[in-house]
């Protein structure tokens, strides 16, 4: 079973330190998404269409709202990943450009060579987080450092807007936004049809209408609202799992830990007990 040594959570995001050997449903995040091996074996990751590999060299990098899952082979060891959940809004602190890490074509390719600078910072903040959990501060500072790295090795940079007004808007329909508003105002999750009757539209001009306007199928989308709620209530409220189970949806407990599971590929409790470890 899939195992989470570390979680360390900020204004900065998510960063876990997870020792992986199932594989994760395909799902998305708004965040800037990095994966860097630590030790044991080379994995992969599908990111859109086609499977890169992750491998002491290699880095898997994710753009917002990017379609990827984690492709375990049941025949290789288990695998110490980096996984860096990091928010748009914390890396526009750095340059104004870099809060279009949430949006498609941030990064250029999927996967890259990591440089040995970026090995070493990433490795150091693995080491760091075993050994001082609760260093928080250390741990941003540290984080600060490897995503310039990897920001400068992996994105055109330079290229990027000084000023926001700069930056143009991912193109969206009004009836797309407004339901994708109304997906992340709902307290309850049903099925996506009571949001292709809210639209107005057919359900297939719905479904496509949706993926053209932000790169994901409106029950990805549902779902990543749902699981970053769940991990939020998890990380943050002492309120039982069997209640918050109920909350987002899942009559059964179990189903619970198994959708939790299968998207962040450690089970709520687990998620709850090492994040407040950190915290």
């Amino acid at each position: 079973m899939s195992t989470a040594l570390r979680i360390a959570h900020g204004a900065f995001g998510r960063v876990a330190l997870l020792d992986m050997d199932r594989s994760l449903v395909r799902h998305a995040h708004h965040h800037c998404h990095v994966l860097l091996k630590v030790e044991g074996a080379d994995t992969h990751f599908l990111v859109g269409e086609r499977v890169y590999p992750l491998m002491d060299s290699t880095a898997v990098l994710v753009d917002g709202w990017k379609p990827h899952a984690y492709v375990h082979d049941v025949n290789r060891p288990r695998t110490l990943i980096l996984a860096l959940y990091i928010e748009p809004e914390w890396l526009k602190e750095f340059r104004p450009g870099w809060a279009a890490s949430g949006a498609p074509g941030f990064f250029e390719q999927p996967s890259g060579e990591v440089s040995p600078r970026i090995r070493q910072l990433a490795l150091h903040l693995a080491a760091d987080m075993m050994a001082h959990p609760d260093a928080l501060h250390a741990h941003e500072q540290m984080l600060s450092n490897l995503m310039i790295a990897v920001i400068e090795r992996f994105t055109p940079w330079r290229s990027f807007p000084n000023s926001i007004r700069g930056m143009s808007a991912v193109s969206c329909d009004w009836r797309i936004r407004r339901a994708m508003d109304a997906m992340r105002s709902r307290d309850s999750y049903t099925n996506v049809d009571q949001f292709v009757r809210g639209a107005g539209l057919s359900r297939a001009q719905f479904f496509r209408l949706f993926e053209t306007s932000l790169g994901v199928s409106p029950k990805i989308y549902l779902n990543v609202v749902r699981m970053e709620r769940a991990l939020d209530a998890v990380m943050r409220e002492d309120t039982p799992l069997a209640e918050l189970s109920e909350r987002f949806g899942f009559p059964e407990p179990a189903h619970f830990t198994r959708f939790f599971r299968d998207h962040s590929g450690v089970s709520p409790r687990e998620f709850r007990n090492v994040s407040r470890l950190a915290g």
